[in-house]
């Protein structure tokens, strides 16, 4: 599961956001990694020196596996699931000519190397993007990613069986499969959808008057599939009135996110475990702020990038789950 998106406001603001829902209990933990910070590939063939400081929600698996983040460029990366189109390149320990990276650690590649989209297009053109198995589901997670800056670029990363697949995503938005140009195209069914209200009519002689406000948004997918989730977030991000006062332009963020947020229940998978939003977060690009809220406390937390120089490391800043506190009056 998990929707992404990438707004620019009216007043300049670059909001770059995503919910995770997993079925398995993630532990995830906010870490920041420092410039000349030294790591290798999962295959351990190349290593990588970190260009760019940057932070991420990511949880240790060995190696830390980073599901999102920014870094001081205010380039920023998130994964989502893709199951049944992702297919990546086969491992060939012989050829170390071209560095193969595990598609569970491309987030972390991306924010160590690259500083923009257009730096992330090239570079991705010269690796490849092969599957391992994670110690969290035990599998190879079909993955495809979405990736913007703050100059407004925002696009698509999927690996298919047909290729590597750079694609412009000029709605900003993201979830599962089918593939992200069939998602595009889809959204023209949707065309009638609109937020202001019908007017009454008149059919043959009778005269039909809505029931309420919102009839505009009759025919919007109200479901959990990834389809649905896609069509309700671009409307919703679309439409959603921001504001010049960033912290309510970050309220508004997250309260198009609660259209696609799963309670734990409302959807099982076939292993009788819970596929729910596990955490909510957003990153403004241009400050390098990461905002996130978790499921059992939606109490908005602020981190910031901190202005940190050549130390050459990782260290995590915490976990995300807080224990919730009730104000009292």
């Amino acid at each position: 599961m998990c929707t992404g998106m990438n707004v620019k406001t009216e007043y300049g603001d670059i909001f770059f956001g995503r919910t995770m829902d997993f079925s398995h209990e993630l532990d995830p933990q906010m870490y920041v990694v420092s410039r000349g910070y030294e790591w290798s590939n999962i295959l351990n063939t190349h290593t990588i020196v970190t260009q760019y400081a940057f932070m991420g929600i990511g949880q240790d698996i060995s190696p830390v596996t980073f599901a999102d983040g920014v870094n001081e460029k205010g380039f920023a990366v998130a994964t989502l699931y893709f199951p049944g189109f992702a297919k990546y390149d086969d491992i060939d320990l012989q050829k170390q000519d071209v560095p193969s990276l595990a598609a569970i650690e491309l987030v972390k590649f991306l924010l160590s190397t690259c500083g923009s989209v257009k730096e992330a297009t090239a570079i991705l053109q010269t690796i490849k993007i092969v599957g391992i198995e994670d110690a969290v589901t035990q599998s190879v997670a079909p993955l495809h990613w979405i990736m913007a800056d703050r100059s407004g670029d925002c696009m698509v990363i999927e690996k298919m069986a047909n290729g590597l697949h750079l694609i412009p995503n000029t709605i900003g938005v993201l979830s599962n499969s089918p593939n992200f140009q069939w998602h595009e195209m889809n959204l023209r069914n949707y065309m009638n959808v609109m937020p202001y209200q019908k007017e009454d009519m008149i059919w043959d002689q009778t005269y039909l008057k809505p029931f309420g406000q919102g009839a505009g948004t009759f025919g919007l997918p109200g479901d959990y599939t990834p389809p649905s989730r896609f069509v309700r977030v671009a409307y919703q991000k679309t439409h959603t009135l921001y504001s010049q006062n960033k912290d309510e332009s970050v309220m508004a963020c997250f309260h198009v996110m609660e259209s696609v947020s799963i309670p734990k229940g409302v959807v099982v998978t076939q292993r009788e475990t819970n596929d729910y939003t596990q955490y909510t977060c957003f990153i403004d690009l241009h400050t390098n702020e990461y905002y996130f809220r978790t499921y059992n406390n939606h109490q908005i937390i602020k981190v910031q990038l901190p202005l940190y120089q050549n130390t050459e490391c990782m260290k995590s800043l915490g976990q995300l789950k807080k224990n919730i506190v009730f104000n009292h009056i």
